[in-house]
């Protein structure tokens, strides 16, 4: 399989994964045949990329490091807690997500098993999430970035559950923003967005009264939206002054946010989430934090297509566990023109080859 930009997709072409709605059912099944009225249903829900079978791809698989089965008890469970204090007054909802935190605590060890048992770099395949269901996948990835963050920089396992929980908690005060400001499905005005920030404050006042889970956990609540330079909010803190795990939490959180689809915003490829990251490292980001996540998440998803410094196309076919960066690629095309047979390299192997682009948009002359 590959994917490509909902801008070339053409009728006769074949899906190979299947389209979930926000709710979690079935919009379109893998292998249907696309025609012109899916292409224009596509279009009116803000699909921006999706995945297609064909013969140049036959073989390519995308598989998610965390099992489905652990992923969607995930996210029901961050379901279940967060509605479970919807609409409650702060001492209320604190005394209801107490009684939560047992279920919290196991679904962040489950994450933890699944994670530090697998050595492969982590690979999350992300949809557009409308209104509140957003904050819920949100959440879940967020956590398995920042487990992944910390793990690479040699965290303790003790470490790791807090900076699990404090990242599926950490936007959890977005359940006290008014409704209509946090399921705006459009960009906020700036007073609206004021509202928004406090969020970090609302989060932090409501989990620094359990009396089940750290305080650490209220405080990584209060601070992911801190950056070392001081222009971070709420309070402007500087990099000595942000808790250790807020910094990595903050980099998960803006690389999900990035890389994954809005209403009213496309998402990045991972490797442009990542370069954005980059950019800010040792100034607005913490240049460990970001290094950890680079040499943690898949840089080029498996079905992308890749142009090559050297004249040739190919898409991604599997990754290197020892660089993210570099991965197997399958070459179907060399200076424009279509090659008889496929072949697949290392990149690893090619040190003076450079990844000029990705090309999602590609229209392959088959």
């Amino acid at each position: 399989m590959r994917l490509i930009s909902i801008d070339v997709l053409k009728e006769g072409m074949v899906l190979a994964r299947t389209i979930w709605n926000e709710a979690g059912h079935p919009l379109l099944k893998k292998d249907v045949v696309i025609n012109e009225r899916i292409i224009q249903r596509l279009q009116q829900l803000n699909t921006h990329y999706l995945y297609i079978d064909d013969k140049i791809s036959k073989g390519i698989e995308v598989q998610e490091t965390i099992p489905t089965v652990i992923r969607n008890k995930a996210i029901s469970t961050i379901k279940d807690s967060f509605q479970s204090i919807n609409g409650l007054n702060p001492v209320n909802a604190s005394y209801v997500l107490d009684q939560q935190s047992k279920a919290i605590v196991s679904i962040v060890d489950e994450l933890l098993l699944a994670v530090k048992g697998n050595d492969e770099i982590l690979t999350i395949l992300t949809d557009a999430y409308l209104f509140d269901e957003y904050l819920y996948q949100h959440s879940f990835q967020v956590t398995l970035y920042s487990i992944a963050i910390a793990k690479e920089l040699g965290y303790s396992v003790e470490d790791l559950r807090l900076i699990g929980i404090g990242a599926l908690l950490h936007d959890i005060g977005k359940l006290m923003v008014p409704k209509e400001i946090l399921t705006k499905p459009e960009r906020l005005t700036c007073e609206e967005f004021e509202t928004m920030k406090q969020h970090t404050r609302y989060g932090f006042d409501l989990l620094r009264n359990l009396h089940s889970i750290s305080l650490i956990v209220a405080h990584c609540a209060f601070q992911h939206h801190e950056r070392i330079d001081g222009s971070g909010y709420p309070r402007g803190l500087v990099d000595f002054e942000i808790h250790p795990f807020a910094k990595i939490i903050g980099v998960a959180d803006v690389f999900d946010a990035v890389t994954t689809s809005r209403v009213y915003r496309e998402k990045m490829l991972p490797s442009q989430g990542l370069a954005i990251l980059e950019a800010g490292a040792g100034t607005i980001y913490d240049a460990r934090i970001v290094k950890a996540l680079k040499r943690s998440v898949v840089h080029y998803p498996n079905g992308v297509i890749l142009k090559l410094s050297d004249g040739r196309r190919g898409i991604v076919s599997r990754q290197n566990a020892l660089n993210a960066a570099l991965p197997w690629v399958r070459i179907f095309e060399e200076q424009n023109q279509l090659i008889a047979a496929t072949y697949e390299i290392n990149l690893v192997d090619y040190p003076t080859v450079i990844i000029e682009s990705v090309e999602v948009d590609y229209v392959v002359p088959l």
